[in-house]
């Protein structure tokens, strides 16, 4: 079966358009984070109030992104979060943030992947990463295998093999040509069958140059994780730039960057809020992995020289204070950057700061304010 053309699909698949007064469009990532004293549910259910909330205030997209064995972030399954999501919106565009592709037989995440687009048909995006989202224990646990760089190594292979399920194009005779992704094409050549337009468009992620130029050269659209590699943003977008070629899926470039932004009320909360976030990046980074602690418990923590380092080289690339601190912060970022969208990333110990730093930055620049969808409505 021939692949499908999805450039008549380009608009409004992958670009979207500035909404208020952004100068790019703006979406969320969503690492479900877990504060101290809260549950996973608690996480889960401010993630439905939240991807409601940016529905219908006009942000694009609503990504989630794939971590394990962090006590603190409850995003360890993006494709059944997304169907939950899917459940309670009806127009905001949902996707992974990504899918670490090495984790997972290509196979399965086709599948996952069609089934979430019969549930949100043409709203779900398919981002795709080469990182494990983990440490290296516990990689080889997901993986079943000590060899952990040969799942990066293949990642060009792994990323082709599941496009072909998805598009179920193996040329004849390939050992998979039998062999069908469902829900998927395959659907629509069966006697009586019927077929969405719509398949997951495929976006590369990362946070250094593999993926760039990876995406550059086969025309995919490219998100770079300047929230945690700041220092590689502008060399990775150069050099996707650099790389481009025109393809089925995209005639010229698009790229967004992952933001760390906080907007509150004053700068001083705001502070206090991004130093709780901070200290649970100590403890990660240190191997010990927790909840996300509360400004109190930040405030009473002693840093040590060398923590103290870390978390102002860290909080130096979040962009926080009052709407109109974080809206002159991103703007100046989209300009360094030349980025096409920006994805806003909320950490903080608690889902109704987080609500408010999205609702805030909304009003600062000036996003509709749509009616909130119900529960169960039709998708659309």
């Amino acid at each position: 079966m021939a692949a499908p053309d999805h450039t008549t699909s380009e608009p409004d698949e992958i670009r979207a358009e500035a909404k208020g007064t952004a100068q790019v469009p703006l979406s969320v990532l969503d690492l479900v984070t877990v504060g101290a004293g809260r549950t996973a549910t608690d996480a889960l259910r401010t993630s439905v109030s939240l991807s409601r909330l940016a529905e219908s205030r006009g942000f694009h997209r609503y990504w989630v992104a794939e971590h394990h064995s962090m006590p603190g972030v409850a995003s360890t399954s993006p494709a059944v979060i997304l169907a939950h999501l899917a459940a309670h919106t009806t127009r905001i565009r949902l996707g992974s943030g990504g899918v670490m592709l090495p984790n997972h037989a290509p196979l399965v995440i086709a599948e996952q992947f069609g089934t979430l687009e019969a549930m949100a048909p043409g709203r779900v995006d398919l981002g795709l990463g080469r990182a494990p989202g983990t440490d290296g224990a516990t990689a080889a646990a997901l993986r079943r295998t000590d060899r952990l760089n040969e799942g990066a190594d293949d990642f060009p292979e792994q990323l082709a093999e599941l496009t072909r399920f998805l598009d179920d194009d193996f040329p004849p005779g390939h050992r998979y040509a039998r062999i069908h992704a469902v829900p998927g094409p395959i659907q629509a050549t069966s006697p009586g069958g019927v077929q969405s337009p719509h398949r997951p468009p495929i976006w590369l992620l990362g946070s250094s140059g593999f993926s760039a130029r990876l995406a550059g050269t086969l025309g995919l659209p490219f998100a770079f994780a300047h929230h945690f590699s700041a220092q590689n943003t502008v060399p990775a977008l150069d050099l996707y730039r650099e790389s481009f070629r025109p393809s089925a899926v995209l005639d010229s470039p698009y790229a967004l960057i992952g933001v760390s932004a906080l907007a509150t009320d004053d700068e001083k909360e705001a502070r206090r809020q991004i130093m709780a976030a901070a200290l649970n990046m100590v403890r990660l980074r240190t191997g010990r992995p927790g909840l996300v602690p509360t400004p109190e418990e930040a405030e009473a923590y002693e840093f040590s020289p060398m923590e103290r380092e870390f978390v102002d080289s860290w909080n130096s690339n979040v962009i926080h204070g009052t709407a109109d601190e974080v809206r002159s912060g991103l703007d100046d970022l989209q300009k360094r950057t030349g980025a096409d969208e920006l994805m806003l990333t909320a950490n903080a110990h608690s889902g109704d700061v987080r609500l408010r730093s999205y609702e805030l930055i909304a009003d600062a620049y000036q996003l509709p304010t749509a009616a909130e969808p119900q529960a169960g409505e039709p998708q659309a």
